[in-house]
């Protein structure tokens, strides 16, 4: 009950809200921290301290590389050299971020994005949730 319950949630939201693609493409690039993450089943885990944050660059050409940051206090990044290389593209009336690595592809379907807040599914039905990451200041 709860797999389906979620599943319409997130239909009616990518259905009923007819995004506006440009904007939401916009906002995707820059700094993202993961707030929770909700499994097909409806259990939902909550991140209240993260080590790591999802830096995001979306370019003109809709390609883009996605990667993991640690945010240290002096205001700087630490980070691998391992990108995930994608393209955005417009799947049956949804917003699809194509990830292809020396390792896997997989797809992910925007359900939102604003200045503040991104929510993304994956196949399995897991959504993800992320906050705009506000950097640590040392003041």
């Amino acid at each position: 009950m709860k797999k389906n319950s979620l599943y319409f949630v997130i239909l009616f939201l990518t259905l009923s809200c007819k995004q506006d693609f440009n904007s939401t493409i916009n906002h995707l690039s820059g700094y993202w921290e993961i707030e929770s993450v909700t499994l097909e089943d409806g259990t939902k885990k909550k991140y209240n301290i993260n080590e790591t944050i999802d830096y995001i660059k979306v370019n003109k050409d809709l390609t883009g590389i996605r990667k993991k940051m640690k945010p240290t206090f002096t205001g700087t990044y630490e980070t691998s050299k391992n990108n995930g290389s994608f393209e955005i593209k417009i799947e049956n009336d949804s917003l699809t971020i194509n990830y292809k690595t020396p390792h896997a592809n997989w797809k992910e379907t925007v359900v939102s994005c604003s200045k503040k807040q991104l929510k993304i599914v994956n196949k399995n039905n897991v959504l993800y949730s992320y906050k705009r990451y506000t950097p640590l200041t040392t003041n």
